[in-house]
């Protein structure tokens, strides 16, 4: 009896052995992470990024694999559009044939590829799967795309808008000085047509006049200076 309780005890260790050892073993298949944005917008002829990371617990080797595969609207049909191991291998076939292109880096836990020459036929979902082995099992992040045409408000540019916020009060604070000055040389040539004398009151009002004016005209340069550095800034 004692043989047969020593030997209860040391099958019951050995199970309890065999638990840890599957529990860690668990707990390092399950330490790949992966990422991607969830919606992405792209315009129709243009190219567009879709990212995804992932990090891993292992250190990046020759077996790790990225695949990434494509589902159309309304449909449970995927189809496989880029494989990667140690070489990509963009699809040769189908809808995204020499579209694909590589725009990640294994060894920074990017595995983002870029699809150019948008078409209203892009839209769907997109999976992002990576393997670095003995991390093998993780989530699969999916990027629903959506293509649409650029309209008129979108093809201005954030530089066009803000070229025209900067020059547009510029050019009117320039105009408005021109207009003083060439009436005020209007004013001038007819009285000295005239012959006409200036009184003491008369000079030190122009006088006022050309300082107005010079203020002005600094004014003006400084919201031009002012506005300048503004646009250098924003970029």
């Amino acid at each position: 009896m004692p043989r047969s309780g020593a030997a209860g005890g040391r099958g019951c260790a050995f199970s309890a052995l065999v638990v840890v050892l599957l529990l860690q073993g668990v707990q390092t298949v399950l330490s790949l992470e992966i990422n991607a944005d969830a919606h992405v917008r792209g315009y129709v002829g243009e190219k567009i990024k879709l990212k995804c990371t992932f990090k891993s617990s292992s250190h990046v080797t020759d077996k790790l694999t990225i695949d990434w595969t494509y589902r159309p609207p309304s449909s449970s049909r995927t189809e496989s559009i880029f494989h990667y191991q140690s070489f990509q291998y963009p699809t040769t076939a189908g809808t995204f044939r020499d579209r694909i292109s590589w725009a990640g880096n294994v060894y920074k836990g990017d595995a983002s590829i870029s699809i150019s020459s948008l078409t209203l036929k892009d839209n769907g979902t997109f999976s992002c799967a990576v393997k670095n082995p003995p991390d093998v099992h993780h989530n699969i992040p999916l990027t629903e795309l959506t293509i649409t045409e650029r309209g008129f408000g979108t093809m201005l540019s954030s530089v066009a808008l803000l070229s025209i916020l900067v020059f547009i009060p510029s050019a009117v604070v320039i105009v408005l000085l021109l207009v003083r000055m060439s009436r005020k040389a209007a004013g001038m040539k007819k009285r000295s047509k005239s012959g006409y004398k200036k009184s003491s009151i008369e000079v030190s009002d122009d006088t006022d006049e050309d300082e107005e004016d010079e203020c002005m005209a600094r004014l003006c340069v400084r919201c031009a200076e002012c506005l300048d550095s503004d646009y250098e800034e924003a970029y």
